[in-house]
């Protein structure tokens, strides 16, 4: 269609489920697997085609489930096996399909692998993880390399003397890929996954899994930015080719993967049409686009981020295939990040991000909570946040003396990750319907008013915006596989694009400020019906007209039927 083939994960619209705080079943206060089960309905209400589940592995959970301790094994305080698989069948029967996160760039250092590993330097299985003699005599770590948690890569291992890599905590050794055993031990563990009847992979940083042999320290155009230098592995490309034709086996089963540091130029090869190994990436430059550095802010216009989404369709070409993600467990919430998240207009704004996520080019990720417009939780001191990343680098920025707290915490509180991890909010209850214990981790007290059940009730609510975009992306091909085009790159408040199949097209109009703005109706769309306003149907199906004005936050979708 439209020159791509078709796959079901590009008409599909993905949700995202991190278990930990979206439903606790047994009252420990931390979500489950049973949770996750006793809330599909609201899922599948909105007409999503998937659930990536996050992390649901045993787990020491010194990064929340991102350190894996036994890659077949549920953890404990997400339920059994047993449950997973209850899961799994609830989510077909309910016409759905399921992928997890696979995290194999690095493991816990608590799994068999690495324990054995570090035993001994004539360990079998010396070579699954990453380890060097160091330098100077080993009194030094082998070069400059920096964990992306704060400090140094490489962390010294008493028993031996040598080094082993970390690119994230000490806990997380960094496994090697240059190791054939180990490459089919990894593989073999996905596998146990897809026979189980998983749908996929959402693959954690797999653009790192390539390390340079020769550790030279990082050149000088990567000292700030070692996320590039890290995605550019010299075998990164052989390796995820290794793991397609051995994990997936010529399978349809879909490879998510996360590009964080991969250009777009570099990522068209991974996921070109027919030969790339990777079905789509979950791409960093528009999410992180106010980032400078891991945890600053910094002020983006309007048209440099409208750019990226051009620069994708340009870079990538047109068949390369991405994912639409705004939000999800390691970025804030969306409506607190790219909109106003105010009383006023928290739910016009939230309604019109819903609409550039399901309107844009790429299969679009639903993060939870973000159906019902929750937002950033007010954290006031370091010791409110949870997040190894945010402490880590109170460590090295603040407790070394280079910036002061004040400074620190009020960019830590636009970038933290912690945002999109406070307990989903269910009702208006006193800890939100999440549980009935001790939630692990902070309620938002805005849940008396943001909350699913209060969403579900209202018909102009965020929720069922999410639900009317959802069904109008799934009846019109031209918003799944229809080039896009910007109208207005250079205006500072509207972002109006197109997205079209040949005579069938759909015109989007976001008014992404907080001031009343207008523009010239492009030419090409004479007659083409007004079908959503606000995620709302309009009452009259009102032809565009010659120039439209749209409120602060307003956003609107018209279709023109092709010949």
């Amino acid at each position: 269609m439209n020159g791509h083939v078709r796959h079901w994960w590009k008409e599909a619209v993905f949700y995202q489920v991190w278990p930990r705080s979206f439903q606790d079943t047994n009252g420990d206060g931390i979500g489950d697997i049973p949770g996750v089960i006793a809330r599909l309905d609201h899922v599948a209400a909105l007409g999503v085609d998937a659930i990536w589940l996050s992390p649901h592995y045993d787990s020491p959970n010194v990064d929340n489930g991102y350190d894996v301790r036994d890659y077949r094994k549920v953890g404990a305080e997400f339920g059994t096996m047993a449950d997973f698989d209850a899961l799994l069948a609830a989510v077909k029967a309910r016409g759905m399909r399921l992928i997890v996160d696979m995290v194999v760039n690095h493991s816990s250092d608590e799994h068999a692998w690495f324990v054995e590993s570090r035993a001994s330097t004539e360990s079998e299985r010396r070579d699954w993880y990453v380890w060097h003699p160091g330098r100077d005599g080993g009194a030094a770590p082998p070069n400059d390399w920096r964990s992306f948690f704060g400090g140094s890569a490489w962390a010294r291992d008493d028993a031996t003397g040598e080094w082993y890599m970390h690119l994230f905590h000490e806990k997380q050794p960094d496994l090697n890929w240059d190791s054939a055993p180990a490459r089919a031990a990894i593989f073999e563990a996905m596998r146990f996954w897809l026979d189980k009847g998983v749908d996929g992979f959402r693959l954690d940083v797999i653009a790192f899994v390539s390390k340079d042999p020769a550790f030279p320290d990082y050149p000088p155009e990567h000292r700030d930015a070692p996320e590039y230098y890290h995605a550019d592995g010299p075998r990164l490309f052989e390796h995820l080719c290794d793991m397609r034709r051995e994990v997936y086996r010529g399978g349809d089963e879909v490879a998510l993967g996360e590009a964080f540091g991969v250009p777009l130029p570099r990522a068209a090869r991974l996921v070109a049409e027919g030969s790339g190994p990777l079905d789509m990436l979950i791409h960093f430059d528009a999410v992180r686009i106010d980032r400078a550095g891991m945890w600053r802010w910094k002020p983006v216009p309007l048209p440099t981020f409208k750019r990226v989404f051009t620069d994708m369709e340009r870079l990538l070409g047109r068949t390369a295939w991405r994912a639409v993600s705004l939000s999800n467990h390691d970025n804030p919430r969306l409506v607190s990040h790219f909109g106003d998240d105010g009383p006023r207009r928290r739910v016009r704004s939230a309604c019109l991000l819903a609409t550039l996520t399901l309107t844009l080019k790429g299969t679009p990720i639903v993060y939870q909570g973000d159906e019902i417009g929750m937002t950033n939780y007010p954290f006031a001191t370091i010791e409110d946040y949870d997040d190894v990343e945010g402490k880590g680098a109170w460590s090295d920025w603040v407790e070394t003396g280079k910036v002061g707290a004040g400074e620190f915490l009020d960019n830590l509180w636009r970038t933290s990750r912690d945002h999109a991890r406070t307990a989903m909010q269910w009702d208006d209850g006193p800890k939100a319907g999440f549980t009935t214990g001790t939630p692990w981790f902070h309620v938002h007290p805005d849940h008396d008013t943001v909350n699913a059940a209060a969403a579900r009730a209202d018909d102009a609510s965020v929720y069922h915006a999410y639900r009317r975009l959802i069904a109008l992306r799934k009846a019109c091909p031209a918003l799944v596989y229809g080039d896009f085009r910007d109208h207005l790159p250079d205006d500072p408040r509207l972002f109006v694009y197109e997205r079209r199949i040949g005579a069938e097209a759909c015109l989007v109009a976001l008014n992404m400020s907080g001031e009343d703005a207008s523009f010239a109706a492009p030419e090409g769309f004479a007659g083409a019906a007004l079908v959503l306003v606000d995620g709302v149907s309009p009452r009259e199906s009102e032809p565009l007209g010659r120039s439209v004005d749209l409120e602060p936050w307003e956003s609107r979708i018209w279709h023109l039927a092709g010949s």
